[in-house]
């Protein structure tokens, strides 16, 4: 099984260094900036373009990451390629559908590895898990196969699922990640070390794996105490925006456990 990386950034990097790792050859990494393509490509010994037109036949399955806005301009650029039309093409988005590839490839799917990825950061891929989907059992098979040298959790998901997936994703991820920087500014203006809160933040994941979130939940909104509440609300006048949030949030999670 040979791979060729349609992408170099952030998922582009993790997942070629895990292809790399358990030994499955990686051809070319292309890259519009050649220097992220070169420095993917050194790491995993394979050959470094900046040149969609240069993506040879050499590989088995192309996988396409790179971000969700540039997929169609790419897939485009790709299909002019006739050699690769029977090829596996997928791409790693949570939220394009696999329609994106059906009129270019006969062989066309989706790999998505369900997690956050960013550069210099080490993740534990063999927990990722991978949503595989194929319109062709034949290109199924081989997507589940290569899922799972990479990962122990992969599973069939369709672009249906996959949507909502992504939506879910956002929420816990990028919405929690953005509360946390919020978090930090508040701490920065008033002085104090948002490393204080670390503690917690872990404690609230690692919660999450014993029970459900909403047995988890505690807080004044889920108590209750509408005083503290209020003197909340007081205080983050100094950032309004932020306010407006604390308060939307807040009757959320009132409105959930009333």
């Amino acid at each position: 099984m040979k791979v060729t990386l349609i992408g170099a950034g952030n998922v582009g990097y993790h997942l070629g260094q895990r292809l790399y790792n358990k030994k499955i050859k990686v051809h070319q990494v292309y890259s519009r900036t050649y220097s992220n393509a070169t420095a993917l490509a050194n790491l995993i010994k394979a050959k470094a373009t900046n040149d969609l037109s240069k993506i040879d036949a050499s590989a088995e399955i192309y996988i396409i990451a790179v971000k969700d806005d540039s997929i169609a301009k790419v897939v485009a650029q790709l299909s002019k390629n006739k050699s690769l039309a029977k090829k596996i093409v997928v791409h790693t988005s949570g939220s394009v559908s696999s329609k994106i590839l059906a009129n270019h490839f006969s062989n066309y799917g989706v790999f998505y590895p369900l997690q956050t990825f960013t550069k210099g950061q080490h993740v534990y891929f063999k927990n990722i898990p991978i949503c595989v989907d194929a319109k062709k059992e034949k290109t199924q098979k081989r997507l589940l196969k290569l899922g799972k040298i990479i990962s122990k959790d992969v599973r069939l998901i369709t672009d249906k699922e996959r949507a909502v997936l992504h939506v879910a994703a956002v929420i816990v991820n990028n919405f929690t990640n953005h509360l946390f920087h919020i978090g930090a500014i508040i701490c920065a203006e008033e002085g104090l070390d948002f490393d204080i809160l670390k503690p917690l933040i872990q404690e609230t994941a690692e919660k999450l794996i014993r029970k459900s979130p909403y047995d988890m939940q505690t807080g004044p909104a889920r108590r209750g105490d509408q005083q503290t509440i209020q003197q909340h609300a007081e205080y983050l006048a100094k950032f309004p925006k932020y306010q407006s949030l604390y308060t939307l949030l807040s009757k959320s999670i009132t409105n959930t456990y009333s």
